[in-house]
C-alpha cells in the first residue's frame, strides 16, 4: 500500500482493530483485498490501541466494562480479535481464551504477543476463521464472547451481519455476556471537517453513500465497511439477547483526538476526565457520536 494511501486509512478510519470479513457470496477479490490490507498493516494493528492516549481510551473503556460484566472466570471467545490485544489482556486477568480471526498474518503476531506476555497456557486455541460461521464451536461453548474493534462493521450485507450476531450468541452459554463494538457513522460525519477527505471533491457520491447510509464498498484507502448507527446495532441483537447497556468508547472526547492527547499530556486532568467519561459514556447521545461504540448483552437462559 502506498504511504499516502495508508496515511489516509489510518487517520480517516480510526486505524481500528482488525476483524473478520469473509462474506458468503462475496467476490473473492474483495476478501483478498481485506486480508491484504490487514496483512500490510501487520504490527500497526497491535500498536493501534496503545499508540496514544486517545486510542488507549477505546481499549481502556472496553476493558472497564468487560471487567464489570464478565463472569469471575471461564473460557472466552475473542472473535475477530486480530493480533490479540484483548486476548492477551484478558489472559493476564486469569481468563482462558480462544482467539479467532480471518487474517493469518495477524494471528502470527498474536502468537508472538501471547508468548511474550507469558500467557500461552491461558490461550487454548488460535483459529483462522469467520465470525459469520463459527460452526467449529458447539452451542454454548463459551462463558463469554467478545467481538471488539469493529468486526461486525466489516460485514457489508445485512444478512451476513445477522448471521454473525446469531453465531456470536449461539456459541455463548445460556446467561453468558456477549460484547460487540462497531465503528460509528455519526463520528465519521463529524470527522469530515477534521480530515477533509478526498471523496468530498473527487467522488461526492461515494462520500454521500458512506456518510448517509453507512455503506462503504472499499477502494478509496480503506477496506469495505458498514458504519453503524446505534439503533442498527441494537436492532441486530433485539429478540436474540437481553440488552444490558450500550457504551460510547470515546464518548464525549470522540473526534477530538489531537486536543485530548494534548490535555492528557499535561498530566493534571487524567483522573477527572476519566471519571467524567465513565459517568457519561452510556448516555445515548454520546454512544451515537462515538467513533466506536459497544453493545453488551446476555444470552437468554
Amino acid at each position: 500500500m502506498a504511504e499516502s494511501q495508508c496515511a489516509v486509512s489510518l487517520q480517516c478510519f480510526y486505524q481500528h482493530t482488525p476483524s473478520e470479513f469473509l462474506l458468503r457470496g462475496m467476490d473473492p477479490d474483495i476478501q483478498g483485498e481485506v486480508k491484504r490490507y490487514y496483512t500490510e498493516l501487520g504490527t500497526d494493528e497491535w500498536n493501534r490501541l496503545a499508540r496514544d492516549s486517545y486510542h488507549m481510551l477505546e481499549f481502556k473503556t472496553s476493558m472497564h466494562f468487560l471487567m464489570q460484566h464478565l463472569p469471575a472466570g471461564g473460557l472466552i471467545l475473542d472473535a475477530g480479535g486480530g493480533p490479540g490485544r484483548y486476548t492477551v489482556e484478558l489472559a493476564k486477568q486469569g481468563y482462558d481464551l480462544v482467539l479467532l480471526d480471518l487474517t493469518p498474518r495477524l494471528l502470527e503476531i498474536a502468537k508472538k504477543q501471547i508468548a511474550e506476555a507469558g500467557v500461552e497456557d491461558r490461550v487454548k486455541r488460535i483459529v483462522e476463521g469467520s465470525i459469520e460461521d463459527l460452526s467449529v464451536f458447539e452451542d454454548g461453548s463459551f462463558d463469554a464472547v467478545v467481538c471488539l474493534g469493529g468486526p461486525l462493521s466489516h460485514v457489508l450485507e445485512n444478512e451476513g451481519r445477522m448471521r454473525a450476531v446469531e453465531e456470536l450468541i449461539r456459541v455463548a452459554r445460556p446467561g453468558a455476556p456477549v460484547f460487540a463494538s462497531v465503528i460509528g457513522r455519526l463520528a465519521l460525519c463529524m470527522n469530515t471537517i477534521v480530515y477533509l477527505w478526498p471523496e468530498l471533491k473527487e467522488d461526492p457520491d461515494l462520500y454521500r453513500r458512506y456518510t448517509l447510509t453507512g455503506h462503504y464498498p472499499g477502494g478509496a484507502g480503506f477496506t469495505p465497511c458498514h458504519f453503524y448507527l446505534p439503533e442498527e446495532l441494537r436492532e441486530e441483537f433485539q429478540g436474540k439477547a437481553e440488552l444490558v447497556e450500550m457504551v460510547g468508547l470515546e464518548g464525549m472526547f470522540s473526534t477530538h483526538a489531537e486536543r485530548y492527547n494534548e490535555v492528557i499530556e499535561m498530566g493534571e486532568y487524567d483522573e477527572l476526565l476519566w471519571e467524567t467519561h465513565l459517568e457519561t459514556c452510556t448516555h445515548p447521545s454520546l454512544v451515537g457520536v462515538s467513533e466506536h461504540f459497544m453493545i453488551i448483552c446476555k444470552k437468554p437462559r
